[in-house]
């Protein structure tokens, strides 16, 4: 390397003007004289008035720092392992046919799958988040998991028309558990203009 070929690693610092012309001399960048040299100059803060119409954030509070992201549904080995059978398939669409998901508007959010417990069946999980712990005891009995499960699934996966239907038809069929509410019994002031008008 030659001496003409050398090249400075820390460049001229800026100089630093001053006067009128510059942004860090005399009133630096702040204005001045007009009418905030004259005397009485009491001018309206308007924007006082702006920034009272807007709403105060009220610190950590109930809503002020919610999450994007949209949490999953869960899902646990225990109901997979009472609701499936052995070498089912088990994707979003099949949760939500069988009624263990609810739909929106036709779509499931992202479910996840949790492995609090055992199992002994073997299934093939596709299209659903899954945990490690889960992960390993669908493996250890037998089943298998598509590699292509991202680890955290925030997208909604959208449902065909034809499993809410279905979901919908098992909705119908399921039996009615809440108990009728009883009917609200009429004003006496009703009841007794009923009875005169009945005399007359």
């Amino acid at each position: 390397m030659q001496s003409n070929q050398l090249k400075r690693i820390h460049p001229n610092m800026k100089r630093t003007t001053v006067g009128r012309g510059g942004k860090r001399g005399k009133t630096s960048g702040r204005g001045g004289k007009g009418q905030s040299a004259r005397a009485g100059n009491k001018r309206r803060p308007e924007w006082r008035d702006i920034i009272k119409r807007v709403p105060k954030l009220r610190g950590r509070g109930k809503n002020s720092n919610k999450g994007f992201q949209i949490k999953p549904l869960i899902v646990s080995l225990a109901t997979l392992e009472a609701t499936f059978n052995t070498k089912d398939v088990i994707n979003p669409q099949a949760l939500a046919s069988k009624g263990l998901v609810s739909t929106k508007s036709g779509k499931i959010q992202a479910i996840k799958i949790l492995g609090n417990d055992d199992i002994t069946k073997a299934f093939t999980i596709s299209g659903c988040a899954i945990s490690d712990p889960a992960r390993e005891k669908i493996v250890k009995a037998g089943g298998s998991v598509d590699a292509s499960i991202p680890k955290a699934q925030v997208k909604e996966v959208r449902v065909v028309k034809a499993v809410v239907e279905q979901v919908k038809a098992v909705k119908k069929a399921a039996p009615n558990t809440k108990e009728a509410k009883p009917k609200k019994s009429e004003p006496a002031k009703v009841k007794t203009e009923k009875k005169v008008a009945a005399k007359k």
